[in-house]
Formats: structure tokens, C-alpha cells, sequence
């Protein structure tokens, strides 16, 4: 990094809250601030003010939500599609995937781009490269005329087999009004599948104005401190950067909740770990076993995004998912939410839908007099009047109300929770539960009873654990190119060369950022699939060492252990892959001090348990100081609800461990 950095902030930008960890001479500080979903810098400006941070020498990690939330409200910018003739509706017909198999009569869906903005060209490429149609200079100017009267703000350009010669696409691109915010299929995702990488272009163009702007306003705004963004893939990218590449930001938030759970689980001793990132507006779950697992098959909303990301599942349960009831009386929780304006109705905010926090204070597990986010007073008498309206249409009490609320968004936790596992032959029961974001510890006991997993942990500031991450993440690119070749047959000097050049163009990314050669971190890998297959497995692979049989052999192994068998078709390479990483940095969680007063010093009512139940402050647990549930843990940023037949304690570094009797 240029100049000198003594103090670091991360920040994550959900929809309901904007959080904070500010690192400075080994102290760590944290922070919560409304989310302002307009202008996401308001918040963030405003976190640094109440904070008193002085932005000289400051290091800002920021996970944010931007680009996310205007895919998934269709709120992009105008976009123009180019591609081959006959190829124009391409996005719009897509792969014919149905999300429910036998409905003969699926809704109709809108298409992403419309027809008029669907323009068709020459330059096509064959499988092998050659060229099938000339891109001629009428029809650059063909295209140029037709962008100039349809004034769009940005280009999404994706031709045929664009990853063999990418020069048509750039003669292309070279043509369009400087104004405008172009996107190549050949820089965004130089792989095969002409539809996941057309709609990877598709959405960096639809996006990217928009995070571009943004980032370009928060840096001008907290100058002089430098920007960092976090990526999808749980790697950092300045922000200067990250505004050509937006598409690699969709899970940005997220991702730095699974580098902090990761960091944490090492400490403790436990690589396997289930992970809950429940927020205001949604809930994150995903696996860990050993690695944070990618995927290039993940997706936001109904969009498939084939860029390298942390392989996770989202759903819309948060703490301000919205209760309802449809027309049949079923209660229905979310995914629809209050977000941050108005928000829940004991925000007093205007807010007139109950919600599951609603719920949740109503039962007594968000102490009456808690502040939420540390500031924030709740008003638990407006809350109950609403409950009220709820209750009496379900014809029951309004703590019978909440209770089904609360269950009803358990069980959705629960079925994401099973996708993540069991549906990935992965046994919840051998897997430590860690529970995080401002409303997972609420109800992390009840989803690991319905899981029958024995061990759970709250980690330490978990209510802002994903700005944590931020700032345990390292500065990162991953690059890929498709070779379609049957492995027998490459040549592996080719082979190398290509992987060098991937690799030449990820150092340089990270020089511009002030990494130096010595401290980057290479890794090579590569796609392999038998021949006829549609789908691949990625393999490990040292460029320097490794012969190629020694890649097919683990190919086979791997697939004997994902699929249960082996073919004896020849095994194709697809995809080459080269992640270059630089150093983690260096953010040490340091031991708690001792404490010596023995607690708790309060208790309060819980709905559905006879007697007073404990409430403990968290900083004030002593190290390893077993208590029993019922109880409360209650901290600035969060609440954590212990049930009967849980026990808990605080390890050396704060983390909440809690087991099972």
C-alpha cells in the first residue's frame, strides 16, 4: 500500500444497518448506524462522524450492497445488448430452466434486456476460431447510429466464442460514445457458454454505472484514505478497479462474514463449520470445511452469475422480514422486508407491518430496554398495538401470534440450512453452528436443535462480524480462460503459456495497488470434465511440477468421491484458472482480560418460561464461566437467546461457546 497506514474501518452496507469495526494500535471498536439505502455513503460518512475517525492515514474495506440490491429491484441503468445475428434474444431464452419441473403453465417472466435494446451484428467466431461472418466497418457504424438513438447509459457486448480472439468485441467497444459504460463478454468471463457469460456481461453493464458512481463519491468523500472493496470471491480489489468489474461485487457483504468465521474457527480449533449470517434484511448460510468453498455457478435472484464467488445460500428472513397472512390465513414471514425505512414497528419510524424483531421483543428476547445497534430506542408499545391487529385475524393471543412468526422463520432458516448440507452430502451433525450477523444469535438454538447439531458458537462481535471480515481479507484476482480440449491431446507449453499470461495479467492488477511480486500468493487450477458431461470438477494444479496425468488421475479420484463412480470416457479440460492473492492482513483478536464479577446482575420475563430468566452482559462474562438456559447475552450490537438444555460459556478470546446438555 502507498503511504503509511496506521488505522483500519470495515465497513459492511446492509439493507437495514451500516456496520463498523474500526482497528487502530490493537484496540478494536465497534459501531452501527442505519442503512441508507439512497445514498449508501450518507451512512457511512456518518459512522466515521460519530466514531471521531480521522481519515488521514485510514484504510477503508467496504462490503457493499449496491450492486446487489439493484439487480435484485430491478433498478440498473439502461442497457444495450449486442450480439451475433440470430443471437439477439439470447438472454431472454436462456437455458429453458424451469424452477418448478411439472407447471405447465409457468408464470411469464420479463425478459432482462428489452427487444428494442437487443441489437444483432456480424463477427462471428466458429468453435475453433475462425471467423463465420466479417465484422465490417458498416456494421460498426450500424450499431454506432443505432446506440446514439437509443441513449442508452451503458453496453453489454457478447459475441460467439468472443474468448478465442477478443479483438472483435474491442473494435466494438473502441466505436461506442465515451460516455457510455462499455462491457466486453472477453474481459468479464473469457469462458465457454455463450448464455452465463452473455448474462455476466449483461448484469457488470447493468450495474456498473451505478457502483462506479458510487465508489467514485464515497472516495472523493473520505479522501485522504484509501478504498478497498471486497469481492464476491472473499478477496479485496481497490475501488479505483473495481468500478470496470462490478460483477464481481454481488456478494460483497457476505463474503466477509465467511473470512471472519473462517479466521475465528481456526483460532478455536474447528475448520468444519455450518455458517448464519442473519441481518436486517436477509439470511446468508454457508459451508466450511477446511477452505471457504467458490462456486462459478452461483446466482442472484433469478440470474445466473458464473463469476468465481463464495458458494452460499440467501433467502429473504431477516429481522425485519414482514409477517402476513395470505388469503387463506396462512402466515407467511417475508421475503419481503421493512428494511431500514421505515423498518420494524418498534423502530418508531413509521413502520405500521410487524416484523420478526417485532416478534422477538414482544417475547422478551430483545431485553425492553436494549438499544439496537447501541442507540437505537425501541418502542415496544407500538409494536404490540400492531402484533395486535395480526393476533386477532388469526384469531389468537399476540404471543401466540409472535411465537408462529418466530417459528415460521426458523423454518426457513433451518431449510436453507439443509440445502447448504445434507442436500450437498454434507452431515449439519458434524458441523459446528456458527451464528452471526445483528439477529442470528436469537435463534441459533432452535435451528441447531432442528438439525441435531450439538455445538454452537456466537462468535466475538457477531453482530458486525461481516465488517470484521473486511479487514482479515487480502487483495486478490482470479482469472479464467476456456480451452475445450481433450487433456490427452495439450500441448503443455501452450498449456503453461496461457496460464502465464493469466497470471501475468492478476500481478499486474495488484501491482497498481502497491503489492510487491515477493508477497503474492499463486494458485493454479484447472476445470476437467469426461467428455459428454455438460458439468466439471476443478482440480488442483502446479504449473511447475505437475504432469498432466497426475491431473487426470485426481480428476478421477474426485469424482469417484463426489459421484460415487468413474467413467471410462476420455476427460476434457474446459477451464484454466489462476488466483493470485497477497498478503492477509495482520488483525490479531487479542485474549479478553479476566474478569472476577460473577453474574448475572439482572433477569427478565420470557414469554413461554415460568420463572425470571438471568440476562448477562457479554463483556462482562468471565472467561469460561459455565451458565445454563434460559438466559440472555446481551451486547451493543446484538442479543443472544440461550433455550433450555443449552449450557455456555466464553472462551479466551470472547467468542460464546454453547453445547448441547
Amino acid at each position: 500500500m502507498d503511504g503509511i497506514v496506521l488505522s483500519q474501518l470495515g465497513v459492511d452496507t446492509g439493507g437495514t444497518f451500516t456496520d463498523f469495526v474500526y482497528i487502530a494500535d490493537g484496540q478494536i471498536r465497534v459501531h452501527k448506524v442505519l442503512s441508507t439505502p439512497e445514498s449508501p455513503e450518507l451512512a457511512i460518512l456518518q459512522g466515521i462522524a460519530e466514531l471521531g475517525l480521522s481519515l488521514q492515514e485510514l484504510r477503508l474495506v467496504h462490503g457493499s450492497t449496491v450492486a446487489t440490491n439493484a439487480v435484485l429491484q430491478g433498478r440498473g441503468v439502461s442497457t444495450v445488448y449486442i450480439g451475433n445475428r440470430g443471437f439477439a434474444d439470447l438472454l431472454s431464452i436462456g437455458r429453458q430452466a424451469r424452477p418448478s419441473l411439472y407447471d405447465l403453465q409457468p408464470a411469464m417472466k420479463c425478459a432482462p434486456v428489452p427487444a428494442d435494446y437487443c441489437l444483432e451484428t456480424g463477427g462471428r467466431l466458429s468453435a475453433d476460431g475462425d471467423v463465420l461472418e466479417p465484422l465490417t466497418d458498416a456494421d460498426i457504424q450500424v450499431l454506432r447510429q443505432q446506440v446514439l438513438t437509443l441513449k442508452p447509459r451503458s453496453i453489454a457486448i457478447n459475441l460467439l466464442f468472443s474468448y478465442l480472439d477478443p479483438s472483435l468485441e474491442k473494435r466494438i467497444a473502441a466505436v461506442m460514445p465515451d460516455h457510455l459504460y462499455v462491457s466486453c463478454s472477453s474481459e468479464i468471463l473469457p469462458e465457454y457458454k455463450e448464455y452465463e457469460r452473455g448474462m455476466a456481461t449483461w448484469l457488470n453493464a447493468y450495474v456498473g454505472p451505478l457502483m462506479q458512481g458510487y465508489l467514485h463519491r464515497l472516495e472523493q468523500q473520505v479522501t485522504p484514505a484509501s478504498v478497498a472493496v471486497m469481492q464476491s470471491a472473499a478477496g479485496t480489489v481497490n475501488a479505483s478497479q473495481a468500478g470496470r468489474m462490478t460483477v464481481n461485487l454481488l456478494l460483497s457483504g457476505p463474503a466477509g462474514g465467511l473470512m471472519a468465521a473462517h479466521y475465528i474457527g481456526r483460532q478455536v480449533g474447528c475448520e468444519r463449520l455450518l455458517t448464519l449470517d442473519m441481518g436486517g434484511t436477509s439470511t446468508d448460510v454457508a459451508l466450511i470445511d477446511g477452505d471457504i468453498r467458490l462456486t462459478s455457478e452461483g446466482q442472484i435472484g433469478e440470474y445466473p452469475v458464473a463469476v468465481p464467488m463464495v458458494d452460499m445460500h440467501t433467502i429473504g428472513a431477516g429481522g425485519g422480514s414482514i409477517a402476513r397472512l395470505d388469503a387463506g390465513g396462512m402466515l407467511h414471514v417475508g421475503p419481503e422486508s421493512a428494511g431500514a425505512s421505515p423498518g420494524p414497528v418498534c423502530y418508531g419510524r413509521g413502520g405500521t407491518q410487524v416484523t420478526v424483531t417485532d416478534a422477538n421483543l414482544l417475547l422478551g428476547r430483545i431485553p425492553p430496554d436494549a438499544r439496537l445497534g447501541g442507540s437505537m430506542r425501541l418502542d415496544a408499545d407500538a409494536a404490540r398495538q400492531a402484533m395486535a391487529v395480526l393476533a386477532a385475524a388469526m384469531q389468537c393471543s399476540i404471543e401466540q401470534a409472535a411465537q408462529g412468526i418466530i417459528r415460521v422463520a426458523n423454518e426457513h432458516m433451518v431449510r436453507a440450512l439443509r440445502v447448504i448440507s445434507l442436500h450437498k452430502g454434507c452431515d449439519p451433525r458434524d458441523y459446528m453452528l456458527v451464528s452471526f450477523g445483528g439477529a442470528g444469535g436469537l435463534h441459533v438454538c432452535a435451528l441447531a436443535e432442528a438439525l441435531q447439531i450439538k455445538r454452537v458458537m456466537v462468535p466475538v462481535h457477531a453482530g458486525v462480524l461481516s465488517a470484521l471480515g473486511m479487514l482479515l481479507t487480502p487483495a486478490s484476482r482470479h482469472k479464467s480462460l476456456s480451452l475445450l480440449q481433450n487433456l490427452a491431446a495439450v500441448d503443455e507449453i501452450d498449456l503453461r503459456l496461457n496460464y502465464q499470461s493469466l497470471c501475468d495479467q492478476a500481478i499486474e492488477e495488484l501491482y497498481q495497488e502497491g503489492l510487491a511480486l515477493a508477497d503474492m500468493v499463486i494458485k493454479y487450477s484447472m476445470d476437467l470434465r469426461y467428455q459428454g458431461q455438460s458439468y466439471y470438477l476443478n482440480i488442483t494444479f502446479d504449473v511447475d511440477k505437475d504432469p498432466l496425468q497426475d491431473c487426470q488421475q485426481r480428476f478421477h479420484e474426485l469424482h469417484r468421491l463426489t459421484y460415487g463412480h468413474l467413467l471410462q470416457s476420455p476427460v476434457e479440460l474446459v477451464n484454466i484458472r489462476v488466483a493470485v492473492s497477497g498478503p492477509t492482513p495482520g488483525v490479531k483478536l487479542a485474549a479478553r482480560p479476566s474478569r472476577s464479577t460473577r453474574l448475572p446482575l439482572e433477569q427478565t420475563r420470557l414469554a413461554g418460561f415460568e420463572h425470571p430468566v438471568p440476562v448477562y452482559n457479554r463483556e462482562d462474562l468471565e472467561m469460561h464461566q459455565v451458565f445454563t438456559g434460559p438466559a440472555l447475552v446481551s451486547e451493543s450490537v446484538a442479543t443472544t437467546f440461550i433455550t433450555s438444555g443449552w449450557r455456555g460459556y466464553c472462551d479466551d478470546i470472547g467468542n460464546l461457546i454453547l453445547e448441547k446438555d
